[in-house]
């Protein structure tokens, strides 16, 4: 992506949430409304957190869309969104250099760069099951939050992974305050975001990787989208406190 799409119209990398029963629609500015499906999953994850003037880092960053949106619209002292691929952080500290409140650094997901006891919240999104030691990876969230402090999380599971997850949190030392099966809104957002997916992809990617991206991108009739419309995959949110 970061060598397909210099100008950043692919700004997000993540599923989609879209709200059910007449939820109040979520209020955006024009200009993040062509990217609203990925931006409500964000929202999703930090919405019930009070993140105004706190420190937040968000791990598995991508190309910034949500650590953006984010600090542009809650308000954290600061915000630090950390991956492991370099050429995402080298564009988004160029692309995002005027939001308030903003920076990226590398950082690897079960080693992260800091100090203990250094953020109130960390943000996950759609990350944390591609690490090849996701106990390590809570581990370290555990250790650089703050007292009280609270990791927002949110990724697509297998049915019978919750368990797993379940004792991963907890082995951490983590208490699950809220978790909430947001495969529905997952599925609905996909579904309404997939003519937008494609014509990116037909758009900005060479022919022989659109298949490929468009089904990472769980566009309508892909596998993953398959998955999750099927209940293969689940989609899960969760809150949990240090």
């Amino acid at each position: 992506m970061n060598k397909y799409d210099g100008e950043n119209a692919a700004n997000f990398m993540n599923y989609g949430y879209e709200k059910l029963n007449g939820d109040p629609k979520l209020v955006l500015k024009e200009e993040d409304e062509a990217s609203r499906y990925c931006t409500q999953l964000y929202d999703h994850v930090v919405n019930r957190a009070e993140l105004k003037g706190k420190k937040v880092l968000e791990v598995g960053s991508g190309r910034g869309g949500g650590a953006s949106y984010i600090t542009r619209y809650y308000k954290p002292e600061s915000y630090t969104g950390m991956d492991i691929t370099p050429s995402s952080i080298d564009f988004c500290n160029e692309y995002y250099n005027e939001v308030d409140g903003l920076d990226f650094k590398a950082g690897n997901a079960e080693k992260l760069p800091f100090e203990d006891n250094s953020f109130d919240f960390v943000v996950n999104v759609e990350s944390a099951r591609c690490y090849s030691d996701m106990q390590a990876f809570f581990n370290e969230v555990f250790r650089v939050l703050k007292p009280n402090g609270k990791l927002l999380i949110a990724d697509m599971i297998y049915p019978n992974e919750i368990e797993d997850f379940h004792k991963r949190f907890t082995n951490a030392g983590f208490k699950i305050q809220h978790e909430t099966d947001i495969s529905r809104n997952v599925v609905l957002a996909l579904e309404k975001d997939s003519a937008r997916r494609e014509n990116l992809i037909d758009t900005k990617a060479p022919k022989f990787l659109r298949g490929s991206f468009k089904t990472f991108a769980g566009t309508v009739g892909t596998s993953r989208y398959n998955n999750f419309a099927n209940g293969i995959f689940q989609y899960w949110s969760f809150v949990l406190k240090k």
